[in-house]
């Protein structure tokens, strides 16, 4: 395999299949169940709340583990660290798909959330490994792109099985996934074992530590990481919650955003490849300040229609930056300490994730859900001055590093 410094040799395709083939086919394991958690919960016999409760105990799991995550990556590798998680996941989608409780369907959520967490931070340690930094960005946004296939293939194949089936068909299509990206994932080359062996020798690096020793760079970039993945996830709550507030039906709604998920899945390449030209700030700015514009242009909207272009702008700014928290974790991340870190920099994407709904179901309590999109949109034109700042450095860092003999 191609070294990652050695970019005038490599080529892209040399790795598809290692780098972007497990991510894939979890993908469309993960897409086929994330919709319909909430349903096989008010199957099991669960409230609403309890129902909303349990859909959220993924992203908990993920929360809760990024940085036990990153530790477990450092110490095992990135090619064991993918193949324990499947396997995980293997379990947690059967447990699931015969739960019969509501409880137990909550523990294998939650048991699923970490190892996807897990997942994660070793897909993004190898491609750290194996691609060159001039094309550390499409490598990243490919990465993200892959992921965004496989969310928008899993609903589909999901709901024809269910169709024939059950809902359990669904996490049962996720275990065999979850199989087939486990034995891809054996396949791969176990990278960075001489480091490994060091740590083992001489004592890994302690997740506090490595935290500590890059505070700085986690309270800068690592905030405007935080809000980056905020200004993403309001969309899966505030524009449904408009629509419903206008009449438009659950169908229509759906639709829409199938279409605007097409979108989302062409602008990932163009994104990376200028993100590789001109610097991080050319994508990550627009996915904030397309959020503000949307989120103020929210309470005009009154038709399916204008609902359609809203999100399309959301669509647009939000493909672009495919892969940006990966590219710019990658070019933060430390050589000593490296899985470590990403946990840490995972938690930053997982407190964005997670606040964005909760900011958004919190101020529509409060207010009203038009208060809460004008307050949105206000933030987030805020939240784009920082990200603006801070990732203007780091583009001009990296460009000095590079020029740098």
């Amino acid at each position: 395999m191609t070294n990652a410094g050695d970019e005038s040799a490599f080529r892209l395709r040399e790795i598809a299949v290692y780098a972007y083939a497990p991510t894939l086919i979890s993908a469309i394991g993960y897409g086929a169940t994330a919709p319909i958690i909430a349903l096989l919960a008010r199957d099991l016999g669960a409230s609403v709340g309890v129902a909303a409760f349990v859909v959220a105990l993924a992203g908990i799991g993920m929360f809760l583990t990024s940085l036990p995550a990153g530790a477990l990556v450092a110490r095992i590798g990135e090619r064991t660290a993918l193949m324990i998680a499947a396997a995980v996941d293997v379990v947690a989608n059967v447990v699931a798909a015969t739960a019969s409780s509501v409880w137990v369907l909550g523990a294998a959520t939650l048991v699923g959330g970490a190892a996807w967490t897990v997942f994660l931070i070793a897909r993004q340690g190898f491609m750290i490994d194996v691609v060159p930094f001039a094309m550390r960005a499409r490598a990243m946004s490919a990465l993200g792109g892959t992921f965004r296939i496989g969310l928008f293939i899993g609903p589909l194949i999901g709901a024809a099985l269910i169709h024939w089936w059950s809902l359990s068909a669904a996490w049962w299509l996720a275990a065999v996934m979850s199989v087939l990206a486990g034995l891809v994932a054996s396949t791969m080359p176990d990278l960075g074992q001489e480091g490994r062996a060091a740590g083992r020798e001489s004592g890994f690096h302690s997740v506090r530590s490595v935290i500590w020793a890059h505070r700085r760079t986690l309270a800068t970039l690592g905030v405007a990481i935080i809000i980056i993945s905020a200004s993403r996830s309001v969309r899966t709550t505030l524009l449904p919650l408009w629509a419903d507030h206008i009449g438009i039906t659950a169908a229509a709604t759906s639709l829409v955003f199938a279409l605007v998920a097409l979108i989302d899945i062409v602008m990932f390449y163009p994104g990376g490849l200028l993100m590789d030209r001109y610097g991080r700030m050319v994508v990550a700015v627009p996915v904030v300040l397309g959020v503000a514009v949307a989120a103020l242009a929210l309470p005009g909207v009154r038709t399916l229609a204008g609902l359609a272009i809203v999100m399309s702008v959301i669509a647009v700014s939000n493909g672009l930056s495919s892969g940006i928290a990966l590219t710019i974790g990658a070019d933060t991340a430390p050589t000593e300490g490296r899985a470590q870190y990403l946990g840490g920099w995972r938690l930053c994407g997982d407190i964005g994730g997670t606040g964005g709904p909760l900011l958004v179901s919190a101020l529509a309590a409060a207010f009203s859900l038009a208060s809460a999109a004008i307050a949105v949109g206000v933030l987030a034109f805020l939240g784009a001055g920082w990200v603006a700042y801070w990732t203007h450095r780091l583009d001009a860092h990296l460009r000095v590093s590079r020029s740098s003999p």
